[in-house]
């Protein structure tokens, strides 16, 4: 049964900020100038961001994904500019997750395995 489903769109983009941040970037409409495939944006997403973005994340996404599928789905069409599910032919190869759920479990994946979270400090660019 959907928690979510008395939320509104507002209510749903207080409760996920990191989740929407990720939405109007990476995973907004124009996802293509951050990659050339779904793949390597999912991959390349933590890169961008700072060490607390990225650890907030991560604690986003293990709770965002302890809810139901439904509640998955309605949360990634109010926060996400692109289907990762979908089959879509521009760019070529671009690829899709056969669900949200492994979407955004991929997602978590690129945050958790980040060097910087990986470590729990910042690293100098410059070394």
């Amino acid at each position: 049964m959907s928690k979510l489903l008395n939320c509104t769109n507002d209510d749903i983009l207080d409760m996920f900020p990191r989740i929407k941040s990720l939405g109007g970037g990476p995973f907004g409409e124009d996802a293509d100038i951050f990659g050339d495939t779904l793949r390597e944006v999912v991959q390349d997403a933590p890169q961008t961001r700072d060490l607390p973005f990225k650890q907030q994340t991560v604690n986003e996404l293990r709770n965002f994904l302890t809810y139901s599928d439904e509640d998955i789905e309605r949360v990634s069409w109010v926060v996400l500019g692109i289907d990762p599910t979908a089959d879509v032919e521009e760019p070529p190869n671009w690829g899709s997750f056969p669900t949200l759920r492994a979407f955004w479990s991929a997602v978590l994946h690129a945050f958790e395995n980040d060097p910087e979270v990986q470590m729990g400090r910042e690293i100098d660019p410059s070394m």
